[in-house]
């Protein structure tokens, strides 16, 4: 390989043999319920942003910061847990990680200022920093690689109940509790989720080699497939969880002006519809592999549609609202393709880290994207009612696509202009 990038072969990774139903029940459930869980508190606060800015007075940069905190940690464990999973496996890390994202949640609960409620949202990250990379290690071991499209597109599904049920069923929550008491038991969810990943899944085999960190994340981002998917993807990925963790919402609410009810009700409508986008995705994946298509391929095009989507809140596409909304998060779960290219393309020892080298650039993308948007919007003032204008939203938007357009005019670009070897023979081409 070029740039110096040389490797002896990984150690094979050899799975012991379980039924399909094994599979699902005790490693694919309990992994699922791990990232169901990371993906509920991650979203979380885009339905909380009122009670949290009444709470704390909080500036749209200050919003935009302690929402993403929980991405600049989650990134932050994304290299240690990743070679941890390759060695000890996903279930014995997953305990102590989920057992401090409790933590992270109970000192949320328990907060009183910005700064106080910032360290217990970096916290949180922190902990839940393995729960998507770890089912895909899980799931990577124990199925075949022509079944990864789909299954990883049932993983990201399961996320989008997690999200769902950070919209609409929170708010039905906030009718019994108070935002505090909701993190208290989101602790106490961590901590049983960590206990059932140990309990259940059967013992995952660990790779022989133990490379240092550095020679880890150079194994994998020299490898050919991951630096291509990322070239292509990564940046619309972190758009993607940048702004519908928390700016959607917002948008509802400053631009459409819908009122909290409304916002509740097409923030769950949006992310119910990542689990529909996850599964279609996963399909017309697998469909279009039978067919000769590669999976980058399709990213491409779900990439092209995940811009156009967004030339729409660019150009304040008065006629739909609502569906925008929609439309952000069902096409944008097409970005979720990152991880089943690399897990094909990859030798097995090193799924894991792959995930978490993907991880550490698309959740530091997110962290960037998430603050930097509401400094962004923040550079405005709010009217009389405390809603930011319409033009804010769209030099936001702006800046956002002019970032993803690069790489795909450079996908289109390099395909045209060797469309039989680019096909036959992607890893001449770098």
């Amino acid at each position: 390989m070029r740039d110096g990038c040389r490797s002896e072969p990984p150690a094979p990774v050899v799975a012991p043999a379980l039924s399909g139903r094994a599979v699902f029940v005790l490693v694919f459930l309990p992994f699922a319920l791990g990232h169901f869980l990371s993906s509920l508190m991650r979203t979380v606060n885009a339905t909380l942003a009122p009670q949290l800015v009444a709470a704390l007075a909080l500036t749209p940069g200050e919003l935009g910061l302690l929402t993403s905190a929980f991405f600049l940690a989650f990134a932050l464990a994304q290299l240690p847990v990743g070679i941890a999973l390759d060695r000890w496996g996903p279930a014995k890390v997953q305990l102590p990680m989920l057992l401090l994202a409790g933590v992270g949640a109970l000192a949320f609960a328990g907060g009183q200022t910005f700064a106080q409620l910032l360290v217990a949202r970096a916290l949180i990250g922190l902990g839940l920093g393995g729960c998507f990379m770890s089912a895909v290690k899980a799931i990577s071991t124990w199925i075949a690689p022509a079944r990864l499209p789909s299954v990883q597109g049932y993983l990201i599904a399961v996320g989008g109940l997690g999200a769902a049920a950070a919209t609409l069923p929170v708010r039905l929550a906030m009718q019994y509790m108070d935002w505090r008491g909701l993190f208290l038991w989101l602790a106490l969810a961590a901590c049983l989720t960590g206990v059932l990943i140990r309990a259940l899944p059967p013992p995952q085999p660990a790779s022989a080699r133990k490379p240092a960190m550095l020679a880890a994340m150079r194994e994998v981002y020299c490898h050919h497939a991951f630096r291509e998917v990322a070239a292509l993807v990564l940046i619309p990925h972190t758009v993607f969880f940048g702004i519908q963790g928390l700016w959607i919402g917002r948008w509802l609410t400053d631009v459409a002006r819908y009122s909290e009810e409304a916002v509740g009700y097409l923030l769950y409508l949006g992310m119910a519809a990542v689990i529909f986008g996850a599964i279609a995705v996963g399909m017309i994946t697998e469909w279009a592999g039978k067919r000769g298509v590669r999976p980058i391929s399709v990213a491409a095009v779900g990439v092209a549609l995940f811009i156009a989507v967004q030339a729409g809140f660019l150009l304040d596409w008065r006629p739909s609202y609502q569906l925008l909304s929609v439309l952000f998060t069902l096409v944008g779960t097409v970005t979720g393709i990152e991880y089943t290219i690399v897990a094909q393309s990859l030798p097995g020892a090193l799924t894991g880290r792959a995930a978490t080298c993907l991880n550490l650039l698309i959740f530091v993308g997110a962290f960037v994207v998430q603050a930097g948007f509401g400094l962004v919007v923040g550079c405005w003032r709010p009217d009389g009612t405390g809603h930011y204008p319409a033009l804010a939203y769209q030099v936001g938007f702006g800046a956002l696509v002019l970032l993803q357009l690069p790489g795909l005019i450079w996908f289109v670009r390099r395909r045209r202009r060797n469309p039989v070897e680019w096909a036959s023979h992607p890893a001449k081409l770098q």
